[in-house]
């Protein structure tokens, strides 16, 4: 099996390849001050970009986890989901209320896609 790296830091890497799936890491926004729908397009434009390094897309998103930081919340997030998805090719998915790495982060996605 090829297990392929791509983007690392000192503690992870931002995406893996390995036997015909992308696995990429949580995703934060680079920019906190905007809320949650403005965190989550900026989460997911940033999971489309590593899914077109990895040479796949978001219709083959197999797998979904978002922690949200207020479960409230979650309408405004599932928003933006649905929009990006356009209702097609759901993945399983998960969503939960958990505290991020910093109190400006409202929302973290990680996927699994096929390639």
């Amino acid at each position: 099996m090829t297990i392929t790296r791509h983007e690392p830091s000192a503690i992870f890497n931002k995406v893996v390849e390995a036997n015909g799936f992308v696995f990429t890491s949580g995703i934060v926004a680079d920019d906190t001050s905007q809320d949650m729908k403005g965190q989550t397009k900026q989460i997911l434009a940033e999971i489309d970009r590593l899914l077109g390094l990895c040479g796949t897309d978001k219709s083959k998103v197999v797998s979904a986890s978002i922690w949200v930081t207020d479960i409230r919340n979650r309408d405004a997030m599932n928003e933006v989901w649905i929009e990006w998805t356009g209702g097609q090719n759901l993945p399983a998915r998960a969503c939960v209320e958990a505290r991020l790495a910093a109190p400006v982060m409202l929302v973290e996605i990680a996927v699994v896609a096929a390639k």
